[in-house]
């Protein structure tokens, strides 16, 4: 079933929490994530947000974090987030009860990877909004963004009304990390090129 699961999520591999470099991320507390990887976050319906720059292992966590979903039993989708605006616009004049049994909406455990890199249009705004809208109170999000809550007004295209509402949702029963330190991609090219001066 896990490699059944892990095959269906189109989840990349390697990325468990069992091969997650602590030590070079100090920031981030091990018992959080060994709090979140009991998966009473899913059971419960609840957010998880994790919070950074580019590089600093926010995919890895919220792939281990699907992995261990799948072990506990939940169903669980990963999508990017680019991927997933291109689903909620081709599905948008779906009827509900079609709309519903879509993988987004039904899946115990939804994973949103890369929120942030562009400014969504108003049509996106509206409709990640009826997503997390829908899936408030019956099924758990994970995102990772590089943007921190203050500047998601932005992201949503301008809207604060709308960008209100979505937070209220997401940050209601939610976990926050924020992972402030070094780059793994920056740390392997150094090995590459040898020690790189900043």
């Amino acid at each position: 079933m896990h490699a059944h699961g892990t095959a269906h999520l189109n989840l990349p591999p390697g990325q468990t929490l069992a091969d997650f470099d602590f030590a070079f991320q100090p920031a981030i507390g091990r018992s959080r994530i060994e709090t979140l990887a009991t998966c009473a976050f899913i059971r419960a319906a609840e957010t998880v947000l994790i919070q950074g720059p580019p590089g600093v292992g926010k995919s890895h966590l919220a792939v281990g974090l699907g992995v261990k979903g799948i072990e506990h039993g939940f169903s669980a989708q990963f999508y990017r987030f680019d991927e997933l605006k291109i689903a909620l616009k081709t599905d948008a004049h779906l009827p509900p009860a079609r709309l519903r049994r879509r993988k987004y909406l039904s899946t115990s455990l939804l994973i949103i990877d890369e929120l942030g890199f562009e400014p969504m249009s108003r049509e996106e705004a509206s409709l990640f909004f009826r997503l997390v809208a829908y899936r408030y109170g019956r099924g758990s999000i994970l995102i990772t963004t590089n943007k921190s809550v203050r500047e998601w007004t932005e992201l949503l295209a301008g809207d604060e009304a709308l960008t209100t509402a979505i937070l209220d949702r997401l940050l209601h029963k939610a976990h926050v990390l924020n992972i402030k330190g070094r780059s793994y991609r920056l740390r392997d090219l150094e090995h590459t090129l040898g020690t790189v001066r900043s």
